[in-house]
């Protein structure tokens, strides 16, 4: 009993320290309100054009919006800008609060750190002014650390994370990304491996297809998941002279894995992926030099055609049929939704049948894509719903080989699919009658 009550008079204590710490950090006015965050900065981030962060004995790290109002680094050196990032560095820069006012009139800037700033974060506006900020040491308890602003004498005490929002290198700053197209603008997607090349083409819908080897219906998620990883590729931006010269060693000395080219509306991006003993490395045409490649991305991109391939017998998705043609050996059906019910030619029908059966329909699916073994089909499906897909199934031997109408393309069927959809198809039923009040 005597532990179970020094626990709670510990809770307690706990409760009442973090009052007292948040009533601190929080203070009140004479009216009960509490005082807002003290405001350094409060500026329009249309109005900012460069941010300079001056480093005392080291690298100034510098970004400069140009006239076609991208964000680039230009030190210290230039380069490309990663474009969240620096967003994120201007919205820091451009509103400014503190967690508290630490002194206001302050005899000795050192003890703060500010005398001799380490870090001056400099903000020049489109007029030609600038506001300076000046990054101090950091407080010895709670986190954060002290700062002024031009013009100010006061000490404030910022937050670490408003700190750290704003006290950016070039290596935070810089587009990490070892192709840099335009993911939303790619026309055509190309794999060259040693087993043939692969290409990826819109249609005039917008959506994937393969167009090489030969036209085959593409697995959108498979193109655009491929798509995302190659756009996840990132450079390790502090390598030293030494690695850097070692991963062009390897990479030279590695064996051809696949090399992938991306077009989108500004031209063509290249990746060559190379394996030397059990590590992968890359070299891309859209920045320079060598790059260590994960094996689990690396195996990602090494993928063939028929990792590609749609698989799903009938594209109609999700979208609700509004007619169902079923020719089978032991039963037909011709099923037209009218409002709310479903029709067997004027009978009405059960509509969880049909339901079940529109379920068997959405997942047939290939188990592979045999080149050759179609024959006389015995099952002739044809649904409408943005557009009319007809499928024909064949049966040779034991296998259900099939195809769509207008392709050329086969698709083996596991024979369990094809039963479990012609017992759909046999247990459509007319609809209850119903019942006269």
């Amino acid at each position: 009993m005597r532990t179970k009550g020094l626990l709670i008079a510990s809770a307690v204590l706990a409760l009442l320290a973090g009052a007292v710490w948040w009533s601190n950090r929080h203070p009140k006015t004479e009216d009960g309100e509490k005082t807002a965050s003290p405001k350094l900065l409060e500026l329009k981030q249309d109005d900012i054009t460069r941010i300079e962060i001056v480093r005392s004995g080291t690298e100034t790290t510098r970004v400069e919006k140009g006239a076609d109002g991208v964000w680039r680094i230009t030190s210290p050196e230039p380069l490309p800008g990663d474009k969240d990032a620096i967003s994120s560095l201007v919205s820091s820069a451009a509103s400014v609060n503190a967690d508290k006012v630490v002194e206001e009139k302050p005899e000795d800037l050192a003890i703060f750190g500010l005398k001799e700033p380490r870090t001056r974060v400099v903000i020049t506006l489109k007029d030609g002014k600038t506001r300076t900020l000046l990054l101090g040491d950091d407080a010895p308890v709670g986190g954060g650390g002290y700062a002024q602003v031009d013009g100010d004498p006061k000490v404030y005490l910022l937050t670490s994370w408003v700190k750290g929002g704003l006290d950016k290198l070039a290596v935070d700053l810089r587009d990490k990304r070892i192709l840099t197209f335009d993911r939303d603008k790619i026309v055509r997607v190309e794999l060259a491996r040693k087993a043939g090349t692969i290409e990826f083409s819109k249609n005039a819908q917008g959506s994937w297809v393969i167009s090489r080897p030969q036209m085959y219906r593409a697995d959108g998620w498979s193109v655009d998941d491929y798509i995302r990883r190659l756009q996840d590729l990132k450079l390790d931006p502090l390598l030293t002279s030494d690695q850097k010269t070692d991963l062009e060693k390897q990479f030279k000395g590695g064996e051809a894995v696949v090399s992938v080219s991306v077009a989108d509306a500004a031209g063509v991006q290249k990746l060559e992926l190379r394996k030397n003993k059990d590590r992968y490395y890359a070299r891309s045409s859209a920045v320079d030099g060598f790059h260590l490649i994960q094996e689990f991305d690396a195996k990602a991109l090494d993928k063939g055609l028929e990792d590609f391939r749609n698989k799903k017998l009938f594209d109609f998705g999700f979208d609700d049929p509004s007619k169902i043609e079923y020719r089978g050996e032991k039963r037909q059906l011709s099923l037209t939704k009218s409002g709310e019910k479903w029709l067997d030619g004027l009978k009405p029908v059960d509509p969880v049948g049909v339901q079940t059966l529109i379920d068997r329909l959405r997942e047939l699916s290939a188990a592979s894509f045999p080149e050759s073994g179609f024959a006389p089909p015995v099952i002739e499906v044809t649904v409408n719903a943005k557009s009319a897909e007809k499928v024909l199934i064949s049966k040779s031997g034991g296998k259900y080989i099939a195809r769509r109408e207008g392709e050329p393309a086969l698709y083996e069927l596991p024979a369990s699919s094809v039963e479990e959809l012609e017992k759909a198809a046999a247990d459509v039923k007319e609809a209850p009658q119903e019942k006269k009040k």
